[in-house]
């Protein structure tokens, strides 16, 4: 597989599973079979070629410390638009911008950056515990499963901070396996988040042990596989756990995409088309 024909393989395998409900307990707005971007819900037909895990911007700086005076939000939007007025121009039609809460998550710039660029974009609701917990706010150590998810649930239903702009997905972060406990309370939160909302769960994932048990904890709550996304499997080396979270009905997310990443990325790929699990990658740059 050559360097176009790796590009034109992302373009058609970057589709953000469509928003649909699979349990029963439903809370608040019912978009079902929806794409909820931060100008509102459009049809998924209206996705395009999509970007599935990008970054307008990111503040490293931890839970302790995170707030928007950290950051001139005029600033940033005028650094990002040429970037994303780029990308449309070259065909990409959504992204999804995986930028969790605490880690500079600002659905308002967003809104303001998706009319001016013409592009429709995500944004999310959900914890980040990877990094050893840095990017985790006090509470979310004492609090329960279910009083986390009850405050994604009310991104949902209510908008995110008083913008009124809806999280289209949920975003957490667990570092490598065996799952610590506040990992494995996230991912039970986002189980119930979903089942409530609907709301597909991206886990950046530290490897191949850490999503296998985010998944069993997911089913054994009643999650289909289709509602999980592994994000950076491409740092998982054992390309068998790669097919096997697919096999589960899982998307494996190879992103990084890089100009030095090519060749391995071009490797992931061909390997799953060989076990006929093509149909569950995701590609994006996590830029």
């Amino acid at each position: 597989m050559n360097r176009r024909r790796f590009l034109n393989a992302g373009a058609a395998a970057a589709v953000l599973p469509v928003l649909s409900r699979r349990g029963e307990a439903q809370e608040g707005p019912d978009f079902t079979g929806r794409i909820m971007t931060v100008l509102g819900p459009i049809a998924p037909e209206d996705l395009g070629a999509t970007l599935p895990h990008e970054h307008v911007m990111v503040d490293f700086g931890g839970a302790d410390v995170a707030s928007p005076d950290r950051y001139d939000a005029d600033e940033v939007f005028r650094v990002a638009l040429p970037h994303l007025e780029t990308i449309r121009e070259q065909g990409v039609r959504t992204l999804v911008e995986c930028t969790p809460a605490y880690l500079a998550r600002d659905p308002a710039l967003l809104q303001r950056l998706s009319r001016a660029a013409g592009l429709h974009i995500l944004t999310n609701t959900g914890y980040y515990a990877a990094s050893g917990g840095k990017f985790l706010p006090a509470h979310a150590r004492t609090e329960s499963a279910d009083a986390l998810a009850a405050r994604w649930l009310a991104e949902w239903r209510d908008g995110i901070g008083g913008t009124g702009v809806r999280p289209g997905f949920q975003k957490i972060g667990v570092d490598a396996g065996p799952l610590r406990e506040v990992g494995r309370k996230l991912v039970r939160a986002a189980a119930r988040v979903h089942l409530a909302s609907g709301l597909t769960v991206a886990a950046h994932t530290g490897d191949g042990l850490a999503a296998m048990q985010e998944l069993d904890l997911l089913q054994a709550k009643g999650v289909h596989p289709s509602a999980f996304i592994w994000v950076h499997a491409q740092s998982e080396t054992d390309g068998s756990l790669h097919a096997e979270a697919a096999a589960r009905g899982a998307w494996v997310e190879f992103d990084g995409v890089a100009p030095e990443t090519i060749d391995r990325h071009v490797d992931l790929i061909a390997a799953m088309r060989a076990k006929g699990r093509l149909d569950r990658i995701l590609l994006s740059h996590d830029a």
